[in-house]
């Protein structure tokens, strides 16, 4: 398993100045970098103590901080903290730091806790042990904060990212061996060549890893539209600019979110 980690951390590691250099110019342009669904479900979160896990270069912890939070940001790729930190200061951003840390180990290094655990879009396919993740989840977060997940929806995760609309099933929805991919990175930067390894989740590994760790998931919702294009471009833009298929509208779930607090 390690080496799987290492080689994901070599190839994210590879695209972090891409990724920097994307982010910096949509952040020097006030785009919007944070889902607006994401917001509206976060609520007023001035003042709040943040631990952003899985914050690649920074962008969303950033925007994090600029609505009004004390955020840490953490991530597993010391190139991807390097930029972070990098964009943090560019913008005088002052209520954002970095960690360098797989997040299955941050319990081991970080005792602080926090009002919200936040991690979204693309985060639990690189997390062989869900169960692990979310005792790390616990550990950080305070007895009245709470977690907020947003991601793929796990009946999304199994099709044939190539074929859709058409629904072919490509990645098996129980399969725990990890799925090796010879190229990363294309939702901020041209794909490149890359070994990396991702993990398939369910829905019962998300809800039973949470409930084992103490938690109670307040609300679950489920979305028929994507936060990312498709290198297809078969998908059009909603009014929130969400990416959908149109053949799919109010038939598939493609996007989950959920909040969780500490039972």
């Amino acid at each position: 398993m390690d080496e799987y980690i290492e080689a994901n951390k070599s190839s994210w590691g590879s695209i972090a100045a891409e990724h920097y250099q994307t982010f910096k110019k949509m952040l020097s342009a006030n785009e919007p970098i944070l889902n607006p669904v994401q917001i509206q479900e976060l609520g007023n979160i001035q003042d709040k103590k943040v631990i952003h896990l899985q914050c690649n270069t920074g962008a969303d912890t950033i925007s994090l901080a600029r609505m009004g939070a004390k955020v840490t940001g953490v991530d597993l790729v010391p190139e991807n903290i390097y930029y972070a930190r990098k964009l943090a200061a560019e913008f005088g951003i002052n209520d954002a730091r970095f960690i360098e840390s797989n997040v299955l180990e941050i319990m081991e290094k970080h005792d602080e806790k926090y009002d919200i655990v936040y991690t979204t879009e693309g985060v639990l396919c690189w997390l062989p042990d869900l169960y692990l993740w979310a005792r790390n989840i616990r550990h950080l977060i305070a007895d009245d904060g709470f977690l907020y997940v947003m991601d793929g929806h796990p009946f999304f995760m199994v099709w044939d990212e190539n074929s859709l609309p058409e629904l072919v099933i490509e990645y098996p929805y129980f399969c725990k061996s990890a799925d090796r991919d010879e190229w990363i990175g294309g939702y901020a930067t041209q794909p490149k060549e890359g070994v990396n390894y991702s993990w398939m989740y369910t829905m019962s590994e998300i809800i039973n890893a949470l409930s084992q760790a103490g938690m109670h998931i307040e609300w679950f919702h489920e979305f028929d539209w994507l936060y990312y294009e498709l290198p297809e471009k078969k998908q059009i833009k909603d009014k929130n600019g969400n990416w959908v298929f149109p053949e799919h509208l109010e038939r598939l779930p493609y996007t989950f979110s959920l909040k969780a607090v500490v039972r």
